[in-house]
């Protein structure tokens, strides 16, 4: 099946350059993508077809002081693909997965049932995702990102199942193995109990690509380093096991403990690198007539982060709109609006505020 994807300016899409003092969201290589969101409109059932599906959505995320429509395509029950933010553009659909996530919405609510023709529109998207981007992407449901109920029960199994589609062929695998000379290796190896390679993350892979630039390899860098190992980090190793002597599979920019030992001068550890967030308790634990040591542990984590503006007193055991208050303003710190400043504590923001 063929991707057609009908263009911004086709479907009426408000120019991102509206505002003179910005030229919209910002741009993201696709080596930084590696998961592909699947996402539906919400509680209702939609009826809209054609151009006002996306003209819907965008006219909602303006009013929520976003860029434009957040989603990077939408899909309708007619098997059209709408251009949204696009190949090229960072998200708002997913907080803390707009950058890595491309976000599709089927549009659909409820417990409607997606039709076929959405269904292989969107499984055709996602293989062109994974050829552009050169690997395989992670197939997701909104809450896999995030506590939510999108994308609804139907399109959720859908995705777990593999996204098959009635009558449509999957494209091939587009591979990601290690081929010197070739494709760039796209696989992990742990070393002192921490990942490194494509994909890994954490601030010890913000301590090699730091490492990299400050000997002189940081070419392919467009962002960052880090906090997520991508093709940039891969391609600058390689780089730095060339200047050492190394070539073939040797050179394929996934590092052993010799070179990293003496990039670093030292190997890290878990026992040496910093703990990571603790888990997230649930939603469930935050809000009105909540009590419990989450919301007290929440609260010193804000005023440690200096978000803690809205206390008189505590922070406490029991959730108060001071509590609310401080999460929104730490939110909106990340860049987040609307809905996803809301002043209630999901997994992406208990894992910023513990970082």
């Amino acid at each position: 099946m063929s991707v057609k994807i009908i263009s911004r300016a086709t479907w009426g899409a408000t120019p991102w350059d509206r505002d003179p003092t910005s030229s919209g969201p910002a741009h993201v290589a696709l080596s930084q993508r590696d998961e592909f969101f699947v996402h539906y409109d919400g509680a209702n059932h939609i009826t809209r077809t054609g151009y006002a599906i996306p003209r819907a959505i965008e006219a909602e995320h303006l009013a929520n002081t976003w860029a434009g429509i957040g989603y990077n395509f939408v899909v309708s029950q007619a098997g059209e693909i709408f251009e949204g933010r696009g190949w090229d553009r960072q998200g708002a659909h997913c907080p803390g997965h707009n950058v890595t996530g491309i976000g599709v919405q089927i549009a659909i609510g409820g417990d409607q049932e997606p039709s076929e023709a959405a269904l292989a529109a969107c499984r055709a998207l996602y293989d062109e995702a994974c050829r552009k981007v050169g690997r395989t992407l992670a197939k997701k449901g909104h809450k896999d990102g995030i506590a939510t109920q999108c994308p609804g029960a139907k399109l959720y199994a859908w995705v777990k199942a593999g996204m098959p589609a009635k009558g449509y062929e999957a494209a091939p695998n587009p591979g990601g193995s290690a081929i010197p000379g070739g494709s760039v290796a796209r696989y992990k190896v742990t070393i002192g109990g921490l990942e490194y390679g494509y994909g890994a993350y954490g601030d010890h892979v913000t301590a090699v690509g730091r490492a990299l630039v400050k000997k002189g390899f940081g070419k392919h860098y467009t962002s960052g380093p880090g906090p997520r190992w991508t093709d940039a980090d891969t391609l600058n190793y390689a780089d730095y096991q060339e200047s050492l002597g190394y070539t073939g599979k040797a050179a394929d920019g996934i590092p052993g403990e010799a070179s990293l030992k003496k990039l670093l001068g030292t190997l890290p550890s878990k026992v040496t690198a910093r703990p990571s967030a603790p888990a997230f308790p649930g939603r469930d634990k935050f809000g009105p007539g909540k009590s419990n040591v989450y919301v007290t542990r929440l609260g010193r984590a804000l005023v440690a982060k200096g978000f803690g503006k809205h206390y008189t007193s505590g922070p406490g055991p029991r959730w108060t709109d001071a509590d609310r208050e401080n999460v929104e303003d730490f939110q909106r710190a990340q860049g987040w609006t609307g809905s996803d400043a809301d002043g209630f504590p999901g997994p992406e923001t208990w894992r910023r505020l513990f970082a």
